[in-house]
């Protein structure tokens, strides 16, 4: 299989591998869509039973109070009923403080009564209102997964495609290839670029001369040194290639930062300045030479 084969099977694996990728993150993010409303149920759900043993203990306590009313009232009615039949005023005295007694009991636990029964009638509203939250939450949780594993049903069925049209393209290719192919797609979502004008268009970096040249003859598969990426060679259009470095300058700029000193830096200037000085020296000969020429004319004309 020639490399430019290889190439376009790359191109079109690239794209089936980015929406495959894409397609299990979503699978696998596909849980947490639901944890919100998850979470709120079951918050829902533990505020109900907390809500529900205040209910049954208040209610509790609104029964306890209705029977000491009862023994309360009955003590008065016994009381008044009493005074009937008094003979003494010892009787009398003894049935009025039995009677004062069972009423100030009845006041306050009638009192008492009517605060917790406002309460109970309260948390009772509020455990009605729960249980519909809850209802209403369940179903619409349900819903949500109902049409979350239609989605991902039909991602699945997407995914087998994709998987198919991967069998397809991967024969004739390296496995190793593939596998680190694969790698760098999970990272950069590109795993194969173009090099135009020695440059690397997956990282924008200027490649080395030598190994430019290697990836415009296309003879074998070739990664980038800084980012990894599967390279190949893409033709530009005339009217640009004017307007960049040749690959040669391209390749010697790539690595200016780590071969060139201060000191080759100090070299260059001063053999600046000395073919500066050279060229003044020339000028200043060809002047003198200019002068020299034009003295014999005035001697002529003498």
């Amino acid at each position: 299989m020639v490399m430019t084969e290889v190439f376009d099977k790359l191109k079109s694996l690239q794209d089936i591998l980015v929406k495959r990728y894409e397609l299990e993150e979503k699978i696998e993010d596909a849980p947490k869509q639901l944890s919100s409303q998850d979470e709120l149920l079951t918050r829902l759900k533990k505020e109900y039973i907390e809500r529900n043993a205040k209910y049954e203990e208040i209610r509790s306590k609104v029964l306890a109070l209705r029977a000491d009313l009862e023994t309360a009232e009955k003590q008065r009615e016994a009381g008044e009923a009493g005074m009937d039949n008094i003979t003494t005023h010892r009787e009398y005295e003894a049935l009025d403080k039995q009677i004062t007694e069972a009423t100030a009991k009845e006041q306050e636990i009638r009192k008492e009564l009517a605060v917790q029964e406002k309460e109970l009638s309260v948390l009772q509203e509020n455990l009605k209102a729960d249980e519909e939250m809850i209802n209403s939450s369940e179903n619409a949780l349900n819903s949500s997964k109902a049409a979350l594993d239609s989605e991902l049903e039909s991602i699945k069925n997407e995914l087998s495609d994709l998987k198919k049209q991967e069998e397809e393209l991967t024969p004739g290719i390296d496995q190793e290839i593939v596998y680190k192919f694969q790698r760098i797609i999970q990272r950069n979502k590109k795993g194969i670029v173009a090099v135009k004008k020695g440059v690397c268009e997956g990282c924008h970096m200027i490649l080395p001369a030598q190994f430019a040249n290697e990836v415009h003859d296309g003879e074998k598969i070739l990664f980038c040194p800084y980012c990894s990426r599967i390279l190949y060679y893409q033709e530009v259009e005339d009217e640009d290639v004017d307007n960049y470095f040749s690959m040669a300058e391209a390749g010697t700029l790539a690595f200016m930062d780590e071969d060139y000193s201060e000191e080759d830096e100090e070299e260059d200037d001063d053999s600046l300045v000395e073919d500066s000085d050279l060229e003044d020296d020339v000028i200043d000969d060809e002047v003198d030479d200019e002068e020299y020429e034009e003295e014999p004319e005035e001697d002529d004309n003498n």
